[in-house]
């Protein structure tokens, strides 16, 4: 089975790949977008109702000046008889002396076959389309609208008549005179939509920028961190949701800076232990006499014994590789009296002491007893080793303001206050004994399933003499082992 691996981007690969439009310009043209479409629908709007207010104002004074005419036409009197108007002409005269049409109107009188009478004077009434148009109009009430020079016009009739004689009142229009003021009311707000849009772009450019500026400095910065410095860090400014990516971002810098370090620290104490058996292993090979069969048994068991040496040491350093793993423990309800007391009894099989039990609580916990098992066991086989037969060896618990205590003293010459950080940390050795052949991992395994339950491990003075160690773990006590709800460990690699 083959198996194809992709090529790993190198940085200036990574920044040909960024190339392109970049996000402050994607939000500046959003922003243009959306500020574009809002300003124009809200000019296309005005313009719509605008031009829809002005037909019915348009249509409200046609109505309006054919309202007079039907009224002075049913009841207005001929001032000069004080009779009612004998003549369609007479009528026609009197209304548009009467009446002053706006600016954009004109009132043509139509008797028969013709005009008779309009006012003001426009040329309009000669048109000969002008007189086609409205010819039809003057027998029946109605309205048409027609393209002049002058633009489009709308005419509206009110016929009238007087025994044989016919006529009519016509009112004539000029639409485009609105309609061109409300097109200047509109170049005005173009103009002024443009430059309010020019002006929110170039805001929008410029805050966008200001706002993507800890970004791009937490970018550069990203990109100056080398895969052997992880020392640098991101500056802080303000106190936003950029601030608090800079400072998450610096938070997982620490742990990635703390996880290298560590790591480059574990390889390099791995390292050196392990050359110290394999160095052994191999002087011993080149000087082998293969003929000589008690020299080959003598290295062949001084061998093996150092591949036993070895295997404990992998075994312990794959063992504090898992700590770091959500699934290295498993809490559990835990009787903690029960649990010191297995441990007490286990123990007693590590070598001939004087074993004791100090304490008991009584409570349930969530923990995980092998994990707690195995810490202790570990504490008790560095108590063996510092003591001496006859001595004493005492294991306790106790269980104060949702605190457990799990402990183990001695009485042997106790650790001297200058070791007691050292002696938790991976390789790290204080005074050891002669027969101590321990790489110095036992200690940091216990500082490990401590730290893994959330809690901590220290050494202290015992009394009246030698050394305690206490692993205090914080949690809630349980009413009963069984009132204790399980909990789903994390699936294993």
């Amino acid at each position: 089975m083959t198996t194809t691996t992709e090529p790993v981007p190198s940085r200036s690969t990574a920044r040909l790949r960024r190339s392109g439009v970049s996000v402050r310009l994607r939000i500046t043209a959003t922003v243009a977008v959306l500020v574009g479409i809002t300003l124009g629908s809200a000019g296309f709007m005005a313009y719509l109702i605008e031009d829809q207010r002005l037909e019915a104002q348009t249509t409200e004074e046609i109505e309006q000046e054919l309202d007079e005419f039907g009224r002075l036409s049913e009841e207005g009197t001929d001032p000069a008889t004080g009779a009612p108007f004998a003549s369609v002409d007479r009528l026609l005269e009197l209304f548009m002396l009467r009446n002053v049409p706006d600016d954009d109107e004109l009132l043509v009188g139509w008797v028969g076959d013709g005009v008779v009478s309009y006012f003001p004077n426009d040329d309009l009434v000669r048109d000969p389309e002008f007189l086609a148009a409205a010819r039809p109009l003057v027998t029946a009430s109605s309205s048409a609208r027609l393209e002049t020079a002058e633009g489009e016009v709308m005419v509206t009739s009110q016929p009238v008549r007087r025994g044989d004689e016919r006529g009519a009142l016509l009112v004539v229009v000029y639409l485009d005179e609105d309609r061109a003021e409300l097109l200047d009311t509109m170049r005005t707000y173009t103009a002024v939509a443009a430059l309010s849009m020019l002006l929110l772009v170039v805001v929008a450019f410029w805050q966008s920028g200001r706002l993507l500026a800890p970004l791009r400095v937490l970018r550069e910065t990203a990109d100056e961190i080398g895969e052997t410095d992880l020392s640098r860090r991101i500056p802080l400014t303000g106190n936003d949701d950029i601030t608090a990516l800079t400072r998450t971002v610096n938070s997982m810098l620490d742990r990635l800076e703390d996880a290298f370090v560590d790591q480059r620290r574990f390889l390099d104490d791995a390292g050196h232990e392990l050359r110290t058996p394999l160095t052994v292993l191999r002087g011993h090979l080149e000087l082998l006499d293969a003929a000589d069969p008690a020299e080959v048994e003598e290295t062949k068991a001084l061998l093996l014994d150092e591949v036993d040496r070895m295997a404990r040491l992998v075994g312990d350093l794959i063992l504090l590789a898992k700590s770091d793993r959500p699934d290295f423990v498993t809490p559990g309800p835990v009787e903690l009296d029960e649990l010191t007391e297995d441990v007490l009894a286990k123990a007693r099989g590590l070598a001939e002491r004087q074993w004791l039990l100090d304490a008991s609580a009584e409570v349930a916990v969530r923990l995980d007893a092998q994990r707690l098992t195995q810490a202790l066991l570990q504490l008790a086989d560095n108590a063996v080793k510092h003591t001496r037969p006859g001595d004493v060896v005492a294991l306790g618990s106790s269980y104060d303001d949702g605190v457990a205590r799990l402990w183990v003293r001695d009485t042997g010459p106790g650790v001297a206050p200058e070791d007691r950080a050292k002696i938790f940390e991976r390789f790290g050795r204080g005074r050891v004994p002669d027969h101590d052949e321990g790489f110095g991992l036992g200690l940091s395994i216990v500082s490990a399933i401590a730290h893994a339950h959330g809690g901590s491990v220290a050494v202290e003075d015992a009394h009246p003499r030698g050394a305690r160690f206490v692993i205090t773990i914080p949690g809630p006590a349980a009413a009963a082992p069984t009132a204790v709800p399980e909990e789903e460990p994390w699936p294993a690699s």
